[in-house]
């Protein structure tokens, strides 16, 4: 077990012991969310009052489609701008911080829709993840003596990264010519290039095959093993029950539910905003996702 395993373990105990409510306060939060908000003309996309994500752990982010979960993980890491509100990482603001300084203070994240540059070799796009590269200034560019250990110590990294991740045959290959399943792989094994403390994920099992998701899985958990914490968004509710030490449910914007798994799917706040306001039926957690079963009565 990696040495790090511990804070992880740590983390999901003491998450265990938690009121299940929204904006419950965490025994050592890595991120602290408090009033954000965004607005888009009378559409108030993003309303969290307030949010702390568990360092150690994986913290899924869920919600009904439009319940602003992408807005608000554009805001958190620097790719959009709030209208109001705060935020901290370690204890430092970072509110409206650029997302490469974020980067280069450990907070990375993924897309959706792949980013990768699909004309440069594979191994090049793990090498673009690497920070602090000294070959990227002017004058020291000129005398190789100065970036070529670096650059031989990126490489390496990189090279070993694709290793775990199944993808070091293709490291030669352009990018675009990987299937999708492979361009989420490539996307996490470069966020991690720079040792990040917090990866936010967003919908990383998104159009990527049965045949890849279980390697995805292990993954995001061999992540959490090695002591970096998670958050991602998602819609497989067996991807979250499966992977996810806590849940943080969103609707129209707002924060409406927050606890374990288990806890969560028998939330009547979550029912209603999976389901309607106005249902007969209980949320269950057998089949596939959020699913209804008959009122015994």
């Amino acid at each position: 077990m990696p040495a790090e395993a511990p804070l992880a373990n740590a983390a999901v105990a003491a998450l265990a012991e938690l009121t299940p409510e929204p904006g419950v306060a965490k025994p050592d939060p890595i991120l602290r969310v408090d009033s954000v908000v965004r607005q888009f003309g009378g559409l108030r996309a993003v309303d969290v009052s307030h949010l702390e994500v568990q360092r150690g752990a994986i913290t899924a982010l869920i919600g009904p489609n439009g319940a602003g979960k992408s807005t608000f993980f554009n805001v958190i890491s620097g790719f959009d701008t709030s209208d109001d509100g705060s935020w901290t990482y370690n204890d430092e603001a970072i509110t409206n911080r650029a997302p490469n300084k974020l980067a280069r203070q450990g907070l990375v994240r993924t897309f959706q829709l792949t980013k990768s540059l699909s004309r440069l070799s594979v191994l090049d796009n793990m090498l673009l993840g690497a920070g602090g590269q000294t070959g990227e200034s002017i004058f020291p560019s000129i005398f190789k003596f100065t970036w070529a250990k670096q650059e031989s110590q990126n490489t390496k990294r990189a090279m070993e990264l694709l290793g775990r991740f199944n993808l070091a045959q293709k490291s030669a290959d352009f990018a675009g010519s990987l299937s999708g399943g492979q361009r989420k792989l490539l996307e996490m094994a470069r966020a991690l290039m720079l040792n990040p403390q917090l990866v936010m994920l967003d919908e990383p099992m998104a159009g990527v095959n049965p045949a890849l998701k279980q390697s995805l899985l292990d993954h995001i958990r061999d992540i959490r093993e090695e002591g970096t914490t998670v958050m991602f968004v998602e819609h497989d509710m067996d991807m979250v029950r499966d992977v996810s030490d806590w849940v943080v449910v969103m609707a129209q914007g707002a924060i409406i539910s927050e606890g374990t798994p288990g806890s969560v799917m028998q939330d009547q706040r979550v029912i209603d905003a999976y389901l309607g306001a106005h249902h007969d039926s209980a949320l269950t957690e057998s089949g596939q996702g959020l699913t209804t079963e008959e009122d015994p009565a």
